[in-house]
């Protein structure tokens, strides 16, 4: 099988990793990858973001299957060009994407589906934010409708800073949503979808907020672990149930069925589970601890995906390992990254047993050496595997102290609090 992945993250990487290691792949190529990536595939240089580009590319290799990683090609067309083009791909169209291009979208297509979510009201005009924000109170929670790479939502208790953030993303042109806080706590769980057919993977859970102790602002996401020993029973056959299946069915309703990953972001409240937000992709950095725990070749399930066929795969297999990873942000992430700085110790990490090293914001030295520096706010996602959450956080943390990256932070509460309730 021959395939294209799309995207250039840690996401993209954890993906190339696990297809890799497919027998059934004979050849893995990126668009345009990151120096992790090359590793493990042959790399093209091109927009990722242009149907024209990718489709070209798609039809040249004589692609089995197409994967697109980030939401921005997946809401830009690309898939559809692919689809066009005769190839299949994992990945939904651009107007079944608009369950993560369109909160306001989201919305509507869960009040239609009966899907339980927060209350919300989307604002176009200043007077509209005030009024949401005088209605549900504090905590309050204010979401840019549009995509915003996990960084466009603001929950804080402080009314001046809740105002502050919805003006400035209508001062930008765009469209505001306010919702009511959602208590408990939050888990992630991609469902595979085909359009018809959900099959759903292990949950997870991110963490957003940038310092130890949820502090600081929110992040694409500093660290994730998986499985989650608190989960209630049950809870994955409920979110199929209720969530995942129902917004599948109502977006085939619309003609615009759901084919590739359907991200639901949960919170667990004291009246039940509720949905955070969906995305239309796999998220980062739970991709990172799912697959590493996934034993079924990868590539199979998603072009069955892709094909139509999910209602045929066998029941997923995983390990039971746990596994942690801890994200290295580069000097002044989130709001100001420093790129730039020299990269060392990644084969000391990656020596350690049980430990990987996923390239997120990496590019070669520009000077041509063999080295690599830092190009982005999140450079790197360090994967511990164990038996238990504290062997693979201590595995994790490890491979973290082998890395030197000059003024680079992380958090070092990922999963602690999940590791010491197991003992």
């Amino acid at each position: 099988m021959i395939i294209l992945l799309v995207g250039s993250g840690a996401r993209e990487h954890a993906l190339a990793l696990s297809l890799s290691q497919d027998p059934a792949v004979s050849q893995l190529h990126a668009m345009p990858g990151n120096p992790g990536i090359g590793r493990l595939a042959t790399l093209h240089q091109g927009n990722q973001n242009s149907p024209a580009e990718v489709a070209a590319l798609a039809t040249a290799l004589a692609a089995d299957l197409v994967i697109v990683g980030p939401e921005a090609p997946l809401v830009a067309g690309v898939a559809d060009a692919v689809r066009d083009a005769g190839i299949p791909v994992f990945g939904p169209s651009g107007a079944a994407a608009m369950l993560e291009g369109s909160k306001a979208f989201a919305k509507d297509v869960m009040a239609a589906a009966k899907v339980p979510t927060a209350a919300s009201h989307t604002c176009t005009t200043i007077n509209e934010l005030a009024a949401a924000l005088k209605e549900f109170g504090a905590p309050h929670v204010v979401k840019d409708d549009g995509l915003a790479a996990g960084k466009g939502v603001v929950v804080t208790n402080d009314l001046t800073e809740a105002l502050r953030h919805g003006e400035a993303i209508l001062a930008a042109g765009g469209t505001v949503v306010v919702e009511d806080y959602l208590d408990g706590p939050e888990v992630s769980l991609f469902c595979l979808c085909d359009g018809s057919t959900v099959v759903p993977l292990q949950p997870a859970q991110d963490f957003k907020r940038v310092f130890d102790k949820d502090d600081g602002p929110n992040t694409g996401g500093m660290g994730a672990y998986t499985p989650l020993p608190w989960a209630p029973a049950g809870l994955v056959a409920d979110v199929v149930q209720h969530v995942a299946q129902p917004t599948v069915d109502e977006m085939a309703r619309r003609g615009t069925p759901f084919v590739g990953v359907l991200y639901c972001g949960l919170a667990l409240t004291s009246k039940g589970v509720r949905v955070v937000e969906f995305n239309a992709r796999f998220g980062d950095p739970e991709t990172q601890v799912v697959l590493a725990r996934l034993e079924t070749p990868l590539a199979g399930v998603l072009l069955a995906a892709a094909e139509g066929r999910l209602a045929d795969v066998p029941a997923l297999q995983w390990r039971d390992d746990a596994a942690v990873t801890v994200v290295i942000a580069s000097s002044g992430y989130p709001e100001a990254p420093v790129t730039g700085d020299p990269i060392a110790g990644l084969d000391a990490a990656e020596a350690l047993e049980g430990v990987h090293v996923l390239h997120a914001g990496t590019a070669t030295m520009p000077d041509g050496g063999a080295g690599l520096v830092s190009a982005g706010g999140r450079v790197l996602s360090v994967v511990g595997i164990g038996d238990g959450l504290a062997a693979a956080r201590d595995r994790a943390y490890a491979g973290v102290a082998e890395i030197d990256l000059p003024g680079s932070h992380h958090r070092s509460d990922i999963a602690l609090k999940a590791a010491e309730a197991v003992g």
